[in-house]
């Protein structure tokens, strides 16, 4: 039977005024409710498994890994945070703020995270008292109308309206264009095709953007451990992050002892010839990446290019040439294929891979293994991209992880560089709309010293 999404929504809306005034209590035993079911082992397994047997892509034991990560995570960030009724107070400014829900959510989620997203974004939807609608990659509609329905499971068994989440069982382009124009309020995970497509609909949105992480590696890196984290992080579910590093940039000094590591840890370095005939069948048209390589095994990848690898290989890399569409292995892969730069002068590297992401993933983030602080620093300052993470396996830390601080998503914000409207995780705090309470206090108009004091002493002292 087609989706009536008209009749969804007009469902969703209900459950919502049922929920719009509860209380903060009453928000965080759905949320409670809602992780506790996904969370499962059995229900994280299944949702893995069909996942990986619907896409064809990823590892079925790291995502259930991930899954697992995400929704501990994701409740971690927001233990404890006020997001009903009175949120913040500022007695000498008069002011109290008052959190409220948006609405009916559009959600629209992607086949490489088709369960694990839907577990981030609904934890964080019923944090603040949204419903949600999804629309889910038809490749992967299955896992994720199964992760809807063990939430609806949770909400119903704590007397919830279970409506509060809803999917859309046969999606198509057509279906998530009326599913966006018909819905308060969209969020949307996929990469610049999608986001000028959710900002058509013309509806108020968080969208993310598409990757390109460069690592860069100087002297001053634990090498084997670096190439340890780069490796966990570029192999984990084949390479299916957005977050996974697609390069590594290493200083000349360190580069042989480092594509050692790299060899170590199971990289096979492409010679040129190689190079060319894994240049061919990654982008046929020499244009569009085959989508045929995402995220699957080296083996695979191997084969239908015609290379012959080392039993043992876990990933292939390839010298990179030049940044921009002239060398396609400078842009995001999303599969086991690392691109190698060498570099002597740092700031000449972050220079290059200012070009590098100005081709493909700005806005997005990149990486750093160093102990100069001056170094990452200096990254975080030159580079338009949302985060910088050091000295860590970036896939894992990026969106999110318990040894560092970055908030747990699966949706990242690539700011204005990406067409986004956040460089955030984004998170509960992207779900909100505040009304400001305002109480009159003592009248204070500052004086010209106050506003203009250091100006003036410096530029106007002589003035009449």
């Amino acid at each position: 039977m087609a989706d009536n999404i008209q009749e969804m929504y007009k469902r969703a809306r209900e459950a919502f005024r049922e929920v719009e005034s509860w209380p903060q209590e009453k928000a965080d035993e759905m949320v409670a409710a809602a992780g506790w079911e996904w969370q499962k082992p059995e229900t994280a397994k299944a949702l893995a498994r069909l996942a990986v047997d619907e896409s064809g892509i990823g590892v079925y034991e790291d995502k259930v890994h991930k899954i697992g990560n995400k929704i501990r995570g994701t409740l971690r960030d927001s233990l404890g945070v006020q997001t009903c009724g009175l949120v913040k107070e500022d007695k000498e400014k008069g002011l109290r703020i008052f959190a409220k829900p948006i609405g009916v959510v559009a959600t629209i989620v992607p086949c490489t995270n088709p369960e694990s997203t839907v577990c981030c974004l609904g934890l964080s939807l019923l944090k603040t008292r949204n419903a949600m609608i999804v629309s889910p990659h038809p490749r992967t509609k299955g896992s994720t109308n199964l992760t809807v329905e063990h939430g609806r499971k949770a909400l119903a068994k704590i007397g919830a309206p279970a409506d509060l989440m809803q999917c859309l069982e046969e999606p198509s382009h057509e279906h998530t264009r009326e599913l966006m124009a018909g819905c308060d309020f969209v969020v949307a995970t996929g990469g610049a095709a999608l986001v000028k497509v959710v900002y058509e609909a013309g509806k108020p949105a968080q969208t993310v953007s598409s990757g390109n992480v460069v690592s860069i590696v100087d002297e001053t890196a634990d090498l084997q451990a670096a190439a340890a984290k780069i490796i966990k992080s570029k192999t984990a579910n084949n390479a299916a992050s957005c977050s996974s590093e697609n390069a590594v940039a290493i200083e000349e000094s360190v580069c042989d002892d480092m594509l050692e590591c790299l060899k170590d840890e199971g990289g096979y370095l492409c010679s040129t010839e190689e190079r060319e005939k894994l240049r061919q069948y990654m982008w046929p048209d020499g244009k569009n990446l085959n989508r045929d390589i995402v995220a699957k095994p080296v083996a695979y990848i191997a084969e239908h290019a015609g290379l012959k690898i080392p039993e043992g290989t876990r990933f292939l890399m390839v010298w990179g040439t030049k940044p921009g569409p002239e060398d396609r292995f400078s842009g995001e892969k999303l599969s086991l294929v690392l691109t190698v730069w060498k570099w002597s002068d740092f700031s000449e590297m972050v220079e290059r891979t200012k070009a590098i992401l100005k081709f493909s993933g700005e806005g997005h983030s990149s990486s750093i293994h160093s102990e100069r602080e001056e170094r990452k620093i200096e990254m975080a300052l030159e580079l338009n991209v949302g985060r910088v993470n050091c000295n860590m396996p970036h896939a894992a830390a990026n969106s999110g992880s318990f040894f560092n601080g970055q908030p747990t998503t699966d949706s990242l914000g690539g700011g204005t560089w990406a067409g986004n409207m956040t460089s955030d995780n984004i998170n509960y705090r992207h779900f909100l709309n505040y009304t400001w309470l305002s109480d009159q206090i003592p009248e204070h108009v500052p004086t010209d010293e106050e506003l203009f004091g250091e100006y003036l002493k410096k530029w106007e002292s002589g003035s009449v």
